[in-house]
């Protein structure tokens, strides 16, 4: 018999212990050091590698310059007791005040009638010349001039629409508000294109696509002619870039081949209009110069902007190494600063408003929104703003609702999805008054200017979107530039806000987005555009 089975007692189990998480190190000197290093090295790639807030950029160009133009359009009936010698706002009175505060306007080198009559259509041309992105250089530049000498000759008109315009035309000038959605970019395009197709049939390699940027070329003219009068302040790149960067959104050619590139980067081309641009307002300078009619400082400023641009020109056909990418990184950072300040611009006077209407007894007891309803200067439409004044409720909280806005959407900036909710309710605010109270001028300057904080994302969806039903109007199949065979097709519709930039961050505080690089687009990459 086999002997009986024996079972070994059960050894219990020991307990375990716990692992005690490692205490993190602290960062040493060089941790810290390296860590800055790094942080100020991204820092100043985003800010001289190119552009930022491009689309931010065209968007104020074209909305500034749409507002000014149909307010000139609207007011040709009235040109001459607005600003011209029918004005009660005289022009010996005019010609006191400007000298007391320096002001430029062209309007009081002479008192004739035609003199008045042509600075009017100067001005009317100059807005449209910008709002399709015609030789954006100069026409910023035009514009500025128009803008000034118009309001700075009878400065008592306006509604507050009015300032906006003129602080945001001198910017305007320091920007490359013409890489997107212009003439100038397409005219770039058409040229990065015929460039690639020459250099295929001259059979040569394909290479990656080359550093410079058409778009910028574009705006930047192969001649002294498109500064005009605006040099390095308004350069708006050159096709050597500082990085070499893929096609961008906007329509950017395919890869280029290398010879083609670097003809197109050696040497710049004649441009017999950029060239007459440049030789006629250098005689306009010289004439007024002669004639005494711009001040030291002025005059100072357009010969040095108009010198600067010769300079470039003369650095993009016969300097193109070095000294070109210096110039151009210049071109960035001058670019960047401008779109900062007109962020910076556009908080101040939200908070300004805002903090004088909280110091006000109307706009604490919320009845302030009462009286202009009541007003036959702010009401087109009588029966609506008697009804919108009839009800207290709406009243007190329109006019709360306001305060609120205001003060809050600088402090807002640093959280992207509560920003673009406020931002939303404010241009429809903007929208509301010029129905109700009776101003579009006003409203449709401070929808452009609230537009620098538009995300990137939303910008090219918008794009994508009125491409396409331009393009189904016309019988043909919607194309957006920047897509290429193989690439995912664009998500429909708007995207989300947690995607409006390439970091996937939640909180951004600037045009742009607020972060350091733009949201990339559905159809393709693109160089950072956002406002760090």
């Amino acid at each position: 018999m086999s002997a009986p089975r024996t079972h070994a007692a059960a050894v219990p189990a020991e307990p375990a212990v716990p692992v005690k998480p490692a205490a993190p190190e602290t960062p040493t000197l060089a941790d810290l050091s390296a860590r800055l290093d790094r942080a100020v090295t991204r820092g100043l790639t985003a800010v001289t590698a190119g552009a930022i807030g491009r689309y931010q950029s065209a968007v104020l160009r074209i909305g500034i310059s749409l507002t000014w133009l149909l307010f000139l359009l609207r007011e040709y009936p009235n040109r001459g007791r607005l600003y011209g010698p029918d004005s009660p706002w005289g022009f010996d009175l005019a010609k006191q005040l400007v000298a007391g505060n320096h002001a430029f306007t062209v309007l009081l080198w002479s008192d004739s009638r035609a003199w008045f009559e042509l600075g009017y259509a100067f001005a009317v041309l100059a807005s449209a010349s910008l709002l399709l992105g015609w030789r954006t250089r100069t026409s910023a530049l035009m514009f500025m001039v128009g803008v000034l000498s118009l309001q700075n000759r009878s400065v008592f008109l306006g509604d507050g629409g009015d300032n906006v315009v003129h602080i945001m035309a001198i910017y305007l000038a320091f920007t490359r508000c013409g890489q997107v959605w212009s003439l100038d970019s397409r005219r770039a395009r058409r040229a990065a294109e015929k460039a690639a197709a020459e250099a295929g049939a001259e059979g040569a390699p394909e290479t990656a696509p080359e550093a410079g940027r058409p778009a910028e070329a574009a705006e930047a003219g192969e001649v002294p002619s498109e500064g005009a009068g605006k040099g390095l302040a308004a350069d708006s790149g050159a096709a050597g870039g500082v990085l070499a960067r893929t096609a961008s959104a906007e329509g950017s050619a395919p890869a280029t081949a290398a010879p083609a590139a670097a003809r197109g980067r050696g040497r710049a081309g004649l441009d017999p209009v950029g060239i007459a641009l440049w030789v006629v307002f250098g005689a306009v300078l010289v004439g007024a110069g002669a004639a005494g009619k711009l001040s030291t400082g002025w005059a100072l400023i357009f010969w040095a902007c108009w010198v600067g641009q010769a300079v470039w020109w003369a650095v993009r056909r016969w300097a193109p190494g070095e000294p070109r990418t210096v110039m151009d990184i210049m071109g960035n950072v001058i670019h960047n600063g401008a779109m900062l300040v007109i962020a910076v611009e556009v908080c101040l006077i939200y908070s300004t408003a805002g903090w004088y209407k909280i110091q006000g007894s109307r706009w604490q007891d919320g009845t302030a929104l009462y009286y202009p309803l009541h007003l036959d200067d702010f009401t087109p439409w009588p029966a609506l703003s008697h009804a919108l004044g009839s009800s207290d409720v709406m009243v007190m909280l329109i006019s709360y609702g306001t305060v609120i806005v205001q003060v809050a959407f600088p402090f807002t900036l640093f959280n992207r999805r509560v920003k673009n909710v406020l931002l939303g309710g404010m241009m429809l605010e903007h929208a509301s008054i010029a129905v109700v109270l009776g101003l579009p001028f006003f409203s449709l300057a401070m929808i452009t200017a609230d537009a620098v904080f538009l995300p990137t994302s939303f910008l090219l969806w918008l794009e994508r979107l009125v491409v396409g039903a331009v393009t189904r109007g016309r019988g043909r199949t919607a194309v957006v530039p920047a897509q290429r065979a193989g690439e995912p097709e664009p998500a429909a519709g708007p995207p989300q806000g947690a995607h409006d930039s390439a970091s996937g961050s939640g909180n951004g505080s600037a045009p742009g987005d607020g972060s350091a690089s733009e949201a990339e687009p559905a159809a393709g990459p693109h160089p950072p555009t956002a406002l760090a």
